[in-house]
């Protein structure tokens, strides 16, 4: 974990230095601060000698019975200690927001990076929420711990071994009981930091659980409120509420011990100190001043040791952040990219599939043997039952998966000898359900383009049948479109989607099911646009509706994981085989499904 956050604050090391530098100007101060005192006690109000050092300053000005004179100067000499304390403090606390606010930035956008660059496979196995957590409390508490924690031990232990000095200096007995107390203190808080990092550790996994049940139910709210299920969900978040609490309590009560142990510590320690330096101040052996700056400093000497065990907290929250963040950055689920990869100007559209195998889990496999053939330009449907593995094969054309046996070849060449960016900006894509972004309408059709001008984007949507219902928005291409498009109808979402594809331009378009969930107008005004988009393209559609392939150049059935059969609509009609079935299956329903439709008003008199 240190050698993690070391690797953080590296690039600042500069405004490090400076940081310790006024760190260490801030202490020197705090150990100056009771010898004023100490002068007016011992050299005003008494009349003790001054250390040899001390009289070549102020003694003449005692010598000559000015000492109102010495009590000027050493409550000025305070004031001043105090103002090179308060700039030394100031200088350490905005820099140090500084570094800590630059390494999060880093640390964020370097955890962002390599989560955009994992394949989907993570993305099937891991919460969004828990990656929110992540992304943004935990690299909080790294952050807090990479700016200040790690300078403030460096500082606590350079001030415990100043103070050390000076205290045996000033009364090597007294410094010996401090001394005898510190093993057992340390021993404690050794013991210690494991049962805090466990209990931060289940802490932080209930957090991440509640962030996942927010985000859930709020991408969810319409199927939420269609089911009548708030209750459920409120109840769902009470739920892992109540399990924080319960975690945060059990943490807090194992760190509220430390506090409680050092200060009774310190008591002990203070009270023998002042036991003793009361019977050596009434002996002549030690002075007012001396046994005041003394227990100054054993408040101070125990501050930082306070500190460094307080640390324990800190280090164990970083530690647990570090553990998480490194869990996404050591997580290797990428598609791995050839040194010498391709990058593709423009494809010419040839497909091809030879024996691929592939699941997403390899013990359950979903492929098991497809091949097939697709011509630069054809119109290829894809069909086969629920669950068959049409839209896996489409996941494997752009490398959102890889093959686990077998190969995918893209203008004769294996899919793996491309580069990812440039093979799949040669792919446009319209999905069964478009989603859109928190943005304008112009931002949305530009987003595969972002570089496209207004001119292009609105000649997409005229292409796409978009802009007809755009231009009679209040604010056309700049009105803004909710999250994931819910201010928008299905037709209106896909028509978008459209014309973002028709802005990419791209030689291979994939099309799942993007007629599937509209109505029959939608439909109508979703396919024109279609016919459009594919002129001069190499298309393979995943078809729910036939109809929409019964002009296909090639019609390829997947059934079992395998090629069960290929060919036009009328070859796979003559066959009487698993395209028939499907065909008089969908199509002896509509009878059926008109019938239904033709009752429904019936039911909605009140009839039943």
């Amino acid at each position: 974990m240190l050698r993690f956050v070391g690797g953080l604050v590296r690039p600042y090391r500069g405004t490090l230095l400076a940081i310790l530098a006024a760190m260490l100007l801030e202490t020197a101060m705090s150990l100056a601060t009771p010898w004023p005192l100490k002068i007016i006690l011992d050299n005003v109000v008494e009349d003790h000698k001054l250390a040899p050092w001390l009289r070549h300053l102020i003694g003449p000005l005692l010598d000559s019975g000015a000492r109102l004179h010495v009590a000027a100067l050493a409550a000025a000499s305070f004031v001043i200690i105090a103002l090179i304390g308060a700039v030394a403090s100031y200088l350490d606390n905005y820099y140090t927001e500084s570094v800590g606010q630059w390494v999060a930035h880093d640390l964020r956008v370097r955890t962002y990076h390599h989560l955009q660059r994992l394949s989907l496979g993570y993305y099937n196995t891991h919460e969004t929420g828990t990656i929110l957590s992540t992304i943004t409390a935990d690299i909080q508490t790294i952050q807090g711990f990479a700016s200040s924690s790690t300078l403030d031990i460096l500082v606590d232990l350079l001030t415990i071994v100043c103070m050390l000095g000076l205290m045996f200096w000033l009364n090597w007995d007294f410094t010996l009981i401090a001394l005898a107390v510190t093993p057992f203190l340390l021993l404690f808080v050794s013991r210690f930091k494991k049962a805090v990092k466990k209990a931060t550790h289940e802490v932080r996994k209930e957090q991440s659980e509640i962030l996942a049940v927010v985000q859930q139910g709020l991408e969810s709210m319409q199927v939420v409120k269609a089911f009548g299920q708030e209750q459920n969900q409120e109840d769902l978040l009470a739920g892992v509420s109540h399990a924080t609490v319960a975690a945060a309590l059990k943490a807090r009560s194992i760190k509220s011990l430390l506090s409680p142990v050092v200060t009774i510590t310190v008591a002990l320690c203070t009270a023998v100190v002042l036991w003793r330096g009361a019977a050596l101040i009434l002996h002549g052996a030690m002075t007012i001043g001396e046994l005041t700056v003394y227990l100054a400093y054993l408040a101070k000497f125990f501050k930082p040791v306070k500190d460094l065990a307080t640390t324990t907290n800190a280090v164990a929250q970083a530690a647990v952040g570090a553990e998480r963040i490194r869990t996404i950055l050591d997580t290797n689920e990428t598609i791995p990219e050839k040194p010498d990869g391709l990058a593709p100007e423009t494809l010419g559209g040839a497909i091809e599939f030879k024996h691929v195998a592939f699941g997403y889990d390899s013990a359950v496999p979903i492929l098991k043997d497809v091949s097939f053939k697709i011509e630069p330009g054809q119109f290829v449907g894809l069909v086969g039952p629920t669950g068959s593995g049409k839209s896996t094969i489409l996941s494997l054309i752009p490398r959102f998966y890889d093959v686990q046996s077998g190969a995918v070849y893209v203008d004769g060449r294996d899919v793996r000898d491309y580069l990812l960016k440039p093979l799949r900006d040669q792919i446009g894509y319209v999905l069964q359900d478009t989603l859109l972004f928190h943005g304008t309408i112009l931002e949305n059709i530009a987003f595969g383009r972002p570089h496209a001008s207004q001119e292009e984007v609105v000649a997409a949507a005229r292409l796409a049948h978009a802009d007809e219902f755009i231009s009679r928005m209040p604010l056309g291409y700049q009105t803004m479109v909710g999250e994931r498009g819910c201010t928008l109808s299905g037709g209106q979402r896909q028509r978008i989607g459209i014309a973002r594809v028709m802005v990419r331009n791209s030689p291979i378009l994939i099309l799942d099911e993007p007629t599937a969930a509209l109505d029959s107008e939608s439909e109508k005004l979703v396919i024109d646009a279609l016919e459009r988009l594919m002129k001069g393209r190499t298309v393979i559609m995943i078809a729910h509706r036939l109809s929409t392939i019964r002009n296909a150049d090639q019609i390829i059935v997947i059934s079992g994981g395998m090629v069960a059969e290929h060919g036009t609509h009328d070859a796979l009609m003559a066959l009487h085989g698993v395209y028939a079935s499907l065909h008089r299956t969908q199509f002896d329903a509509e009878p059926s499904r008109v019938r239904v439709e033709s009752v429904l008003p019936v039911l909605g008199s009140g009839s039943v």
